[in-house]
């Protein structure tokens, strides 16, 4: 989904249209916010750990038939379980988006990119 495109959905509270952009701010901010997690990082080569004003980098957003597909690409602080942290972003993820517009989250993928030691 193009981040200017907005989804357009049904619900039971009525119609709701909310831009690429907005749900990947949304995204950024959960996981930033979420136990273990230190950055997000771009897909690509170049590891960089960003700051807030560019939280959607990383973060890609898809609507389906089943709702929402995100994948997000995370950092996370050196010594913890990897998975459990995993797990919690994208239980988080996917229970905050719901929550916030209305929308169902078919699936949340969580890259991790790398381990840091947090500062």
């Amino acid at each position: 989904m193009d981040r200017g495109t907005h989804l357009v959905a049904e619900t039971e509270s009525g119609r709701i249209a909310i831009s690429g952009e907005a749900i990947a701010q949304l995204v950024g901010h959960v996981a930033a916010e979420s136990y273990g997690v230190v950055g997000s990082s771009p897909r690509r080569r170049g590891l960089r750990l960003l700051s807030r004003d560019r939280v959607t980098r990383g973060i890609a957003v898809r609507g389906g038939e089943g709702g929402l597909e995100i994948e997000l690409t995370v950092v996370v602080e050196y010594g913890l379980n990897l998975a459990e942290v995993a797990a919690t972003v994208r239980s988080r993820v996917g229970y905050e988006v719901t929550r916030q517009t209305g929308i169902p989250v078919a699936g949340v993928e969580v890259r991790i990119e790398d381990v840091r030691r947090a500062k």
